[in-house]
């Protein structure tokens, strides 16, 4: 039998996705719930596994755990981009990557949620509810304000046309800025300086690369308003994590609303867990039931397309 490892399924809920019994007379499948603890741990436990069935960007697949996987033959992972692995070295180990569809609309909602989190105080007004306390803050309205968005891509736009609802000036810069689609929703082409100087509200919607890379530093914390909140729910390094949790605590800006991290999952000491103004998630971006039937669904087809030697969905 074909031995399969299903890796970082944190909630443990794949196999509310698919019947994995069904499969076992011709895998033997085993669900891994946590993540490892460093990669040698990783090497150890995976080392007699042929197909690796990952969420993407959890589990790094780096170039030392592919060379240390003998038996490695598939890797499936959701979603069609996952900078957590190293393609070359599995392609040089001839080792097939595939992937999944995903749904990219849950990363927009969840912006909105950190976005509406920011302007009316909902981390603090929750606490302070559940301590027996009434109206202990003051909010902001939307209506108005500027956003300002990092990218204008599949989400970015998904999210201007919800700021438009809302009575938001949109504003945008990208290095690649897609003019045409400023002009669909009257978006503004702005400059970096003129969007960090001048938004209510920064979102980040690149993809993480080597020009994205820390983006956000001091410098550009001290261009923002005082009043002027960040949000992430793109990739972490995008921020310098350091540099943020400074701008936090001196009150540089007003908040953050944070869905990703430099080290994931994000240790439990870890300082922006202890500040006031840092409204945080775990990374849920993606994380629906619907985003997760596809990506559960499909990879066991693509895993079946793949042993029957005609892989689907390869990552090249």
């Amino acid at each position: 039998m074909i031995k399969v490892a299903i890796l970082d399924d944190y909630q443990n809920v794949s196999q509310e996705f698919v019947d994995l019994k069904k499969l076992s007379g011709k895998y033997e499948i085993k669900v891994f719930s946590e993540p490892f603890k460093n990669e040698e741990e990783a090497i150890e436990n995976l080392q007699d596994y042929e197909a690796l069935l990952i969420m993407r960007e959890r589990t790094p697949i780096t170039k030392n755990l592919i060379n240390n996987l003998k038996k490695l033959k598939f890797i499936i992972t959701s979603g069609m981009r996952n900078k957590a692995i190293d393609l070359e070295s599995a392609k040089a180990k001839k080792i097939i990557v595939s992937g999944t569809d995903i749904n990219s609309n849950p990363a927009a909602e969840l912006t909105w949620a950190l976005i509406l989190g920011l302007a009316r105080n909902v981390k603090f007004e929750i606490d302070n509810m559940y301590q027996g306390y009434w109206q202990t803050t003051i909010g902001v309205e939307l209506k108005g304000k500027i956003l300002g968005l990092i990218g204008l891509g599949k989400i970015g736009f998904q999210v201007a046309k919800i700021a438009k609802a809302f009575g938001m000036q949109v504003i945008a810069w990208s290095e690649n800025l897609d003019l045409n689609k400023c002009k669909e929703l009257d978006v503004l082409p702005v400059s970096k300086e003129d969007l960090l100087k001048t938004s209510d509200f920064i979102s980040i919607h690149v993809v993480l690369g080597d020009r994205y890379k820390e983006l956000i530093k001091l410098k550009e914390f001290d261009m923002m308003k005082k009043t002027a909140f960040l949000i992430n729910t793109s990739r972490g390094p995008i921020v310098n994590e350091d540099d943020l949790i400074i701008a936090l605590s001196t009150n540089v800006i007003a908040g953050a609303g944070i869905d990703v991290y430099e080290k994931e999952p994000l240790p439990a000491d870890h300082k922006l867990r202890f500040l006031p103004n840092a409204l945080l998630l775990p990374h849920l971006g993606y994380v629906t039931a619907e985003n997760y039937s596809i990506f559960y669904n499909q990879m066991i087809e693509n895993l079946e397309a793949c042993v029957s030697g005609k892989p689907k969905r390869v990552i090249e």
